[in-house]
């Protein structure tokens, strides 16, 4: 027969489940912090330039980019190498109007923005469908997409396709801010 003394927790007991959880706190904590540590950002900032004979409404590549990473002094800095990094994700991509200074996105429709190397295919990692009219700064929508392939490498090509607005009668100069996060292993 089952009664009430069968249900009672003997004080080890009790202590014993109370140090198991603790010890599950603990380890979920500092597997956090552990990421936290093995987890920094590289800011890359590129300069991307609209001619003023673009053509209007249709979805155009811009000329290609290329971009030297020094990713191994990076990794080097950050106590890790390039066959220990996991996982790298563009964290943030905004966009300012840089030249001329008077100038805003209202002859911007919408924008994409892709990263190749010469082994890889080409990756789109960020875009706007409709950009807002009347600011100079946008901040792009993430594709979430794995970029260790282009920053683990000594360099890659930033390629950017858009859609103009409305005719532009001057050369607009963009200034690409692009932040990455980078998870790796210590060494």
């Amino acid at each position: 027969m089952i009664n009430e003394e069968n249900f009672k927790f003997h004080p080890f007991m009790k202590k014993m489940f109370l140090a198991v959880l603790l010890l599950f706190t603990f380890i979920a904590t500092s597997c956090d912090k552990i990421d936290d540590l093995l987890t920094f950002y590289i800011d890359q900032e590129e300069t991307i330039r609209i001619e003023s004979n673009f053509p209007i409404g249709v979805v155009t590549p811009l000329s290609p980019i290329p971009v030297k990473t020094n990713s191994s002094e990076t990794f080097k800095n950050n106590k890790t190498r390039a066959e220990l990094v996991k996982d790298v994700s563009l964290n943030r991509l905004t966009l300012s109007v840089a030249e001329p200074t008077d100038e805003n996105f209202d002859f911007l429709r919408s924008i994409e923005i892709y990263l190749s190397n010469d082994k890889n295919e080409e990756t789109k990692i960020a875009y706007l469908d409709e950009v807002p009219k009347g600011v100079k700064t946008i901040e792009l929508k993430s594709t979430n997409a794995r970029l260790d392939k282009y920053i683990k490498g000594e360099t890659y090509t930033v390629r950017t396709r858009a859609a103009i607005a409305k005719p532009i009668t001057r050369d607009v100069a963009i200034k690409a801010a692009m932040r990455f996060k980078v998870t790796a292993d210590p060494i």
